[in-house]
């Protein structure tokens, strides 16, 4: 029995499909994550120029390409070709893990939020996938305002207030979530060095008491508490960031028709 992938094979050197035929099966096939079988799709299509200077196709391309590991061919695409702002997420996603991943490979150990902020400064998003618009470490300084605001209130958003951020900012889930994690691990330190300097000086201020009591005649009661000045968290932290994929088409007129047909 022909699988769907063979009749696409038979089909397509006769382009006997349209542009927009093509671009649908692209788009389900990533959204279905069977990267093989969008690769075999692929490498089906007729040697025409327009047909794969399609965007779908591009980022389809991009797509294998990043999951083979041939990082060096997904730059060039990426570079060489023009994106609908609403492909960037995806499209900076695959250029900065690919990245990511050539330099973790070079250094021989998983990079942390400092390696991976010197990967972005070193490769920046090209302008191809990216809208101008200024970024602070991936995320966009509105959505960042907006993140900021809402932890002031609450640290610990519950799955449908993460969803609602996540419409609002036009980050993913993940990338709201890991925001938030990351946000209270860093508030987490911030208390942990507090205490560690209050404890200091308080010992500090001990020895210095009785150094007191036993130079002077007379006994001190008195315990001095100073106020330590609360320790910020600077917006120059790092994030960590995922930046999850796209939301594409779930269903295909072509493969709807196909399965009719089996």
């Amino acid at each position: 029995m022909l699988t769907d992938a063979d009749r696409y094979s038979d089909s397509l050197p006769t382009f006997g499909f349209t542009q927009e035929q093509v671009a649908c099966v692209c788009e389900v096939l990533q959204n279905s994550g069977d990267i093989e079988r969008l690769a075999r799709f692929l490498w089906s299509l007729p040697a025409c120029e327009h047909l794969h200077k399609n965007e779908s196709v591009l980022k389809a391309k991009s797509v294998v390409a990043f999951h083979r590991g041939n990082f060096k061919e997904l730059y060039k695409v990426l570079e060489s070709n023009t994106f609908h702002p609403l492909n960037h997420p995806k499209l900076q996603e695959l250029w900065l893990k690919a990245h990511y991943i050539e330099a973790e490979k070079i250094r021989g150990r998983p990079l942390g939020a400092v390696g991976k902020y010197r990967v972005r400064r070193k490769f920046p998003l090209p302008r191809t996938i990216w809208d101008g618009e200024e970024t602070s470490y991936c995320f966009k300084e509105k959505s960042r305002t907006v993140l900021r605001e809402w932890y002031s209130h609450n640290p610990y958003p519950s799955p449908r207030e993460k969803r609602e951020l996540s419409d609002g900012t036009g980050l993913t889930v993940t990338q709201v979530s890991n925001w938030f994690k990351n946000r209270r691990q860093r508030d987490r330190a911030a208390e942990a060095k507090e205490r560690e300097s209050s404890d200091a000086e308080g010992k500090g201020k001990g020895y210095t008491k009785n150094r007191k009591d036993h130079d002077d005649d007379n006994d001190v009661d008195s315990v001095g508490n100073d106020k330590l000045d609360d320790m910020s968290d600077g917006d120059d932290d790092i994030d960590e960031d995922d930046c999850g994929l796209g939301v594409g088409q779930t269903s295909c007129p072509i493969m709807n028709n196909n399965n009719n047909n089996n």
